[in-house]
């Protein structure tokens, strides 16, 4: 899935993370066979690539290092970031840099619906930094995204992966009301990691969020997920399920943590592939309208397809 972003620095990954380099190195586990994925390089990979260079924007898929992003590319999949490259938080799994970040780009809105356009995207999955310097968390960019997809390319279904407005009274149901196909806002982890993994946001928060969703417009899909293999347990991840489907959460996915780089939080383990279908299993019969869980699974992987089992689901309930 590819993510684009404005232009950010070129500087090594490790030197973007001041506020990671006094921690000790963690070592970085080797990957299980059912981790790798080939190299990207096929033409449709570098059709995406050549659109992205062409637009002047880099890519966090790239930056990322995301094991899923010759698949994506390749199918000219996109998730465009907004809201500029810095993040005011500094969570503990996450390699976007940390930092003061730049006024708004009032005229990104426009540029990404014309890039939603030019790519022909039938489906497109909006996200961004965390942006607590602003009033409203960035919410009326979010919507005025959203508005500007719809009106050049009005076939396109939107997915927004939001932060979670914390402090940012009324900022919410701006986003809500500009009325996303998908509203996504993911937990990461288990309450018990919070201080350590997501120390800048509130577990109970970000549930409260997604239960607001449903309660201002239940014809919105709602959808988070959790990363595992950073200690938790089995139980703990079925508690989550459990709080996710009390929020009336439709859509959930399960991936494995990959450490970006050794000044980030170390794996705990890797989880194998009959764990991931246990979930799997197990959140199907707590009622979730979709699941995906794998050690591949990421919130914007295949979001196109899923979106379109998602609202198959719903009507096979009616």
């Amino acid at each position: 899935m590819v993510t684009l972003i404005n232009r950010v620095d070129s500087s090594p990954r490790e030197l973007r993370h001041p506020e990671k380099q006094n921690k000790p190195d963690s070592p970085i586990l080797k990957k299980p066979d059912w981790l790798r994925v080939k190299a990207p390089g096929s033409t449709g990979y570098n059709e995406t690539r050549g659109i992205v260079r062409d637009a002047k924007l880099v890519t966090v898929c790239e930056e990322a290092a995301c094991p899923n992003i010759g698949e994506c590319w390749s199918k000219n999949h996109a998730t465009i970031m907004i809201m500029g490259d810095t993040c005011t938080r500094a969570c503990a799994f996450c390699n976007v840099k940390t930092g003061l970040p730049q006024p708004l780009d009032t005229d990104e809105p426009r540029r990404v619906g014309e890039t939603v356009a030019l790519m022909k995207l039938s489906h497109v999955v909006i996200t961004s930094v965390d942006r607590d310097d602003l009033k409203d968390g960035g919410a009326a960019h979010f919507a005025e995204v959203i508005r500007q997809i719809r009106t050049q390319s009005p076939k396109t279904t939107i997915e927004i992966l939001t932060p979670d407005f914390l402090r940012k009274e009324g900022a919410a149901e701006i986003v809500i009301d500009a009325k996303p196909d998908v509203f996504n806002h993911n937990l990461e982890t288990v309450p018990r990691n919070y201080l350590k993994i997501r120390p800048g946001a509130r577990y109970f928060h970000s549930l409260r969020l997604l239960e607001r969703v449903k309660e201002r417009d239940p014809q919105q899909f709602t959808k988070s997920g959790i990363m595992v293999g950073l200690g938790e347990t089995r139980e703990e991840v079925m508690q989550v399920m459990d709080d996710m489907r009390s929020a009336g959460i439709d859509f959930i996915t399960i991936g494995q943590y990959l450490q970006p780089t050794r000044k980030h939080a170390a794996i705990d383990r890797f989880v194998t592939p009959d764990e991931f279908k246990a979930y799997e299993a197990i959140a199907r019969a707590k009622g979730f309208l979709m699941v995906s869980s794998s050690p591949l699974t990421r919130s914007s992987h295949h979001a196109g397809e899923d979106f379109e089992r998602l609202r198959a689901a719903r009507a096979a309930k009616k």
